[in-house]
C-alpha cells in the first residue's frame, strides 16, 4: 500500500466546518507516518477529476472530510477500485458515517481511526446501489420527499433547513399519492398509488431519518420501502417516527427486498445520498462489495 494518503475536503461541508476538519485528520494521519496530499476542487466537478487523478496514480487511500455530499463525490472514483475509503464525518447529516458506526463530528479521532485501519488492513467491503450511472451508498428516494428537495432547491433567495421546512408546507399543501409502477427483480409490475418509495443500502438519509430501519450495507440486497396512499394527517402522525425507525410497523407501509429495482412515476425525480440524480424512470442495482471502507 502507498503511503500516500490523499485527503478529499469539502470546506464548506456543516457550515465551514470541513475545513477546520481537515487539520486535525491530517494531523493524525501524518503522526501515524503517512504522507498527505489534500485535494480540494474549485467545484463538485473539479475535485472529482482531482481526485480520479489520485486514485489513477496509485493513493493509498482516499480519506473524505465533509457529509454525505463529500463521500457520495469519492463513491464516484472509488466504486469498483480496491483503494479505501475513510470517513471523517462534519457535514450536516452525516448518515453514511453513522450507518457503519463511525464517528461523527470528531475529526481527530476520526483521523487515527482511519490511520489505524490502514495499518492494521481493517477493511469493511460494503454494497453501493447504483442508478443512472450514480453510485451511492445510503438511499434513493422518489416522492414526496423528493418532491420538497426539488421544491427547496428551487427557492434561490432563501438558504439552510429554514427553506425545505417551506418546501415541506408547500408540498402537504398541495398533496397528493403519487402512481408508482414498481418492479423487483425483474417479476411482475406492482402497481400502486404511494406517498413515496424509498431505496435503500443503508437505513437513514436526511440526517438521521431511519426509513430504511432494516437496511444491511453488506448483504447483497436493497430494502425498498413503499409509503402507501395515505391522508395528510396520517402522513403527519406517521413521519416523526421516521427517526426511531418504527414507522415501519405502520399498516400505510410496507418493506420489500431485491438487487433490482426500477420505480417509475410521471413528474418525480430520484435523489441518493442527498443529491438529485434522474427523472422518473430509474434503476437502481445493488453491487455487492463495491467499496472498501476503513473501520
Amino acid at each position: 500500500m502507498s503511503a500516500e494518503i490523499t485527503l478529499f475536503v469539502n470546506p464548506a461541508a456543516g457550515r465551514g466546518r470541513g475545513a477546520h476538519a481537515a487539520q486535525p485528520a491530517a494531523a493524525a494521519l501524518r503522526a501515524a507516518g503517512f504522507h498527505v496530499r489534500t485535494v480540494v476542487g474549485t467545484d463538485a466537478g473539479d475535485a472529482l477529476a482531482r481526485l480520479r487523478s489520485a486514485v489513477r496514480g496509485g493513493t493509498g487511500a482516499v480519506v473524505a472530510v465533509g457529509g454525505d455530499g463529500v463521500v457520495s463525490l469519492a463513491l464516484q472514483a472509488l466504486a469498483g477500485t480496491l483503494v479505501p475509503l475513510g470517513v471523517v464525518a462534519v457535514g450536516t447529516g452525516n448518515d453514511f458515517a453513522r450507518s457503519l458506526g463511525l464517528p461523527v463530528r470528531e475529526p481527530a479521532r476520526a483521523g487515527r481511526l482511519a490511520a489505524g485501519a490502514l495499518k492494521e488492513s481493517r477493511f469493511r467491503e460494503i454494497d453501493l446501489g447504483r442508478a443512472a450511472g450514480t453510485w451511492f451508498a445510503t438511499v434513493l428516494c422518489s416522492g414526496f420527499d423528493s418532491r420538497v428537495n426539488d421544491r427547496g432547491n428551487r427557492m434561490r433567495l432563501l438558504a439552510g433547513r429554514f427553506k425545505y421546512d417551506l418546501a415541506m408546507l408547500a408540498e402537504l399543501a398541495a398533496f397528493r399519492p403519487f402512481p408508482y409502477r414498481i418492479t423487483l427483480d425483474g417479476g411482475p409490475a406492482l402497481e400502486t398509488e404511494a406517498t413515496l418509495v424509498a431505496v435503500g443500502n443503508g437505513p437513514s438519509y436526511g440526517g438521521g431519518m431511519r426509513i430504511c430501519a432494516d437496511a444491511v450495507p453488506d448483504d447483497g440486497l436493497f430494502d425498498v420501502v413503499v409509503v402507501g396512499d395515505c391522508s395528510r394527517t396520517t402522513l403527519l402522525t406517521v413521519f416523526p417516527r421516521v427517526y426511531r425507525g418504527t414507522h415501519l410497523g405502520h399498516p400505510a407501509v410496507t418493506v420489500h427486498r431485491a438487487a433490482r429495482v426500477t420505480l417509475e412515476a410521471p413528474g418525480l425525480t430520484a435523489w441518493a445520498d442527498g443529491e438529485p440524480v434522474t427523472p422518473l424512470p430509474v434503476t437502481a442495482e445493488c453491487v455487492p462489495g463495491a467499496v472498501r471502507v476503513l473501520v
